[in-house]
């Protein structure tokens, strides 16, 4: 793919943004506005996935495996 076709395929992904939120309506300060505030959103979730869901599956982990009877490793390892 070179330049060319990669530069209209972005304008028309873009195009597409725009036609599905409906923002192709607005002004350009509320489409920055818009932006912005979605762009805020996707960050603040994602930095929680990154931060939260690991210690949510060890503690599951942690939780079924005591349910189930299986032993964690630093259990093992304070054992031995």
């Amino acid at each position: 793919m070179n330049f060319k076709n990669l530069r209209e395929y972005l304008a028309w992904l873009y195009y597409q943004y725009l036609l599905i939120t409906g923002i192709y309506v607005l002004e350009p300060w509320e489409k920055s506005i818009f932006n912005s505030i979605l762009f805020s959103a996707i960050a603040m979730v994602v930095y929680t996935s990154y931060v939260f869901v690991p210690i949510h599956v060890r503690l599951a982990l942690e939780f079924f495996l005591g349910i189930f009877g299986g032993q964690l490793e630093s259990t093992m390892a304070l054992m031995t």
